[in-house]
């Protein structure tokens, strides 16, 4: 329960952690947000780190001279295709034994049904568009390594939704970040980054399932 009330604390707080990390430990802060974009976007199991709103957070950061601009840009473009390149890897290794996996603490199987027909839908732009939506981007790689997508296509995806991720949202908090409006309403800016996707995932979901559903009596 501590770590669960910790890692929710961090995430709602990420920008005061942040700057006590970088105040107290300097250059090791690199490091740390290398390993969160990773293993968010990298590990399966691991879809609910503060993506977005970390982000934000570093560019503003950057902004205010507690950071560099190039090298927070840099190390984190290469920790999301890294992390991609990881997911899809370890989804083309498991491949269709996924699908008989119950609902697990460690594997949300409907959070992956909605991944998988997001991607059948859209193909291969799910990479980049996924990148954007909180859980999405997570399982979208895994995904598209199960739906045994040529390393080739899925490299040119995920470099191209890797660098505009990364190069909006720090960009945005390093203009942005500093100014008085910003600052003061940080919390619910973060709020919203990761309600107003979510809730985007779940409205598409909803509208996608409530078509089936009608598609399914009307042949009925």
């Amino acid at each position: 329960m501590d770590l669960i009330a910790f890692l929710i604390d961090f995430i709602l707080h990420v920008d005061k952690h942040l700057e006590t990390f970088v105040l107290g430990y300097g250059t090791w802060v690199y490091a740390l947000l290398f390993l969160i974009i990773f293993v968010e976007t990298g590990v399966v199991v691991m879809p609910f780190l503060p993506g977005d709103s970390l982000l934000f957070v570093v560019g503003a950061m950057c902004g205010l001279g507690l950071m560099s601009y190039p090298l927070s840009l840099g190390l984190l473009v290469a920790a999301a295709v890294l992390g991609n390149q990881s997911n899809y890897t370890i989804g083309r290794f498991f491949g269709p034994k996924v699908f008989q996996w119950e609902q697990s603490r460690f594997f949300n199987k409907q959070a992956f049904g909605v991944a998988h027909a997001f991607y059948e839908k859209y193909g291969g732009i799910t990479i980049v568009a996924a990148r954007f939506m909180p859980f999405l981007r997570t399982f979208a790689p895994f995904v598209a390594g199960v739906a045994q997508m040529t390393r080739s296509k899925f490299a040119f995806y995920d470099v191209t939704g890797g660098v505009l991720w990364v190069g909006s949202i720090v960009t945005a908090g390093y203009f942005f970040g500093s100014v008085p409006w910003v600052k003061l309403h940080l919390d619910k800016i973060i709020w919203a980054m990761i309600l107003v996707p979510g809730l985007i995932v779940l409205w598409g979901a909803w509208k996608s399932r409530r078509k089936s559903g009608q598609g399914a009596g009307a042949q009925g």
